[in-house]
């Protein structure tokens, strides 16, 4: 029998109030980082039995047979599979699941599998990310309730969080590359399989993640990004754009969204990008804030750190991600094809957000499982206001070892009373993302939509 995985020492579960203190870390424990500690706070250590193996660095060069713009060889062919989590044998493994996963082993018993291996401490990101994360250690702070933050640039904000905000905080701020240019889509699978693919052309530029960024002028400019979406198909919505603009003090200025309407040929201001407001054609699937496991200001809930625990994630999954698989051999009824996954054993700190009170949004509770080596949500499992799971959703990671950086290659949405599921990221019949691009602000302007939409 498996022992329990506990919480680890210290991590105590927490919930501030909109008077608590955000406590900086001193320079004492600051220089645990890169020592104790990863460069981004996770344990170096490996764990009890071993089968978390201690942190060595991550992916540090591309493999051999990697060029600029190929979908990401595997850097590890030749692991093998150790065992499979089923429908049968879940409860063996029960320690290291989550809520969600034991519903998605016990609504499709038959068909859900986890294909499990050996642990693979991938992650990793530039050093001038690791350096800018040790600065912000000593002087990051979360300001108006936690509704945005200072004192921090490029880096992860709170590697040694002491609350639930500071770490979903580290999650929305940990670097993706400066910018990049995203070809790919979505599609919404029935119960019975079909789908219709829905094509994106995105660009992103993170101003937050500059190598040259600094506090000050992150707080001044009050910009930590902008995102540019376009949808490529099917014919009938081609040509309609949203544009987002995403503030650092989300007290101050909230998020500022557009979007253009090619049939209409219209430009309109969209504040309702937010909150549980359906995501972009997604058939009802996704809220907006579930973009990306979670997106956008964290106001309407209060926030508690859990601790850590050992858990079964999706990560390095070069198979889902390779462009010699097509969406049909991934998109299957109920779930993807656990052919093409890899699940492993690694930490996860555990983050729960309950809705306040007087405050409305779909889910009034939910649960993210965010690694300890990248800051990534892996997975988020989310509650009605009846207390009953609703919707589990999945980040299926893996090294872009080209920037570097830890991101997910496809992101599903389970949604447990209709039996679908959205899959957003699906790009292996497209060209890779490009993270060389360095577009300019000006791109991403009001003015700039309405002629890119002409």
């Amino acid at each position: 029998m498996l022992r329990k995985a506990s919480l680890i020492a210290g991590a105590v579960a927490l919930t501030f109030s909109a008077t608590a203190a955000w406590a900086k870390v001193s320079d004492e424990e600051a220089a645990k980082l890169g020592q104790t500690l990863t460069p981004l706070g996770g344990e170096v250590a490996a764990n009890a039995d071993g089968s978390i193996p201690a942190y060595s660095g991550g992916i540090t060069t591309p493999p051999a047979n990697y060029s600029v713009g190929d979908h990401h060889p595997d850097p590890f062919p030749d692991d093998k599979v150790l065992f499979e989590i089923t429908g049968e044998n879940y409860k063996q493994y029960g320690d290291f699941l989550s809520a969600g996963q034991k519903k998605l082993f016990e609504m499709y018993a038959d068909t859900y599998r986890m294909p499990v291996y050996q642990t693979r401490r991938s992650a990793s990101n530039p050093q001038f990310v690791y350096d800018a994360t040790k600065a912000n250690a000593t002087r990051a702070e979360l300001i108006e309730s936690g509704n945005g933050i200072k004192g921090a640039a490029t880096g992860i904000p709170f590697p040694m969080p002491q609350n639930g905000l500071e770490a979903i905080w580290n999650h929305i701020l940990r670097y993706r590359g400066e910018a990049v240019q995203r070809f790919g889509g979505q599609a919404a699978v029935t119960s019975s399989g079909n789908y219709t693919r829905i094509g994106f052309d995105e660009k992103l530029l993170i101003k937050y993640s500059n190598e040259q960024a600094k506090p000050d002028d992150l707080e001044k400019e009050n910009i930590l990004f902008f995102f540019k979406q376009k949808i490529t198909e099917p014919a009938r919505l081609a040509g309609d754009i949203l544009l987002v603009k995403e503030t650092v003090d989300q007290v101050k200025e909230p998020r500022e969204a557009w979007k253009y309407n090619t049939g209409r040929k219209r430009l309109n201001r969209v504040p309702q990008i937010a909150y549980d407001t359906p995501g972009t054609e997604s058939d009802g699937l996704r809220t907006t804030d579930d973009f990306d496991m979670f997106n956008g200001s964290p106001d309407r809930y209060n926030w508690t750190l859990k601790g850590k625990k050992e858990m079964y994630i999706a990560y390095n999954n070069y198979a889902l991600h390779s462009d010699e698989v097509s969406y049909d051999d991934i998109l299957k009824p109920n779930h993807i094809n656990p052919d093409l996954t890899r699940w492993e054993k690694h930490r996860v700190w555990v983050v729960e957000a309950n809705l306040k009170e007087g405050l409305r949004h779909i889910y009034q509770k939910r649960v993210f499982y965010i690694d300890e080596d990248s800051w990534q949500i892996q997975e988020a499992d989310m509650y009605d206001k009846n207390d009953e799971l609703y919707r589990v959703a999945f980040a299926y990671g893996i090294n872009y070892y080209d920037v570097p950086t830890q991101w997910s290659t496809l992101d599903v949405y389970h949604d447990l009373n209709s039996r679908r599921y959205l899959a957003i990221g699906l790009d292996n019949e497209e060209k890779m993302y490009d993270f060389t691009i360095r577009p300019r602000e000006r791109e991403f302007t009001s003015q700039a939509l309405r002629r890119e939409g002409r």
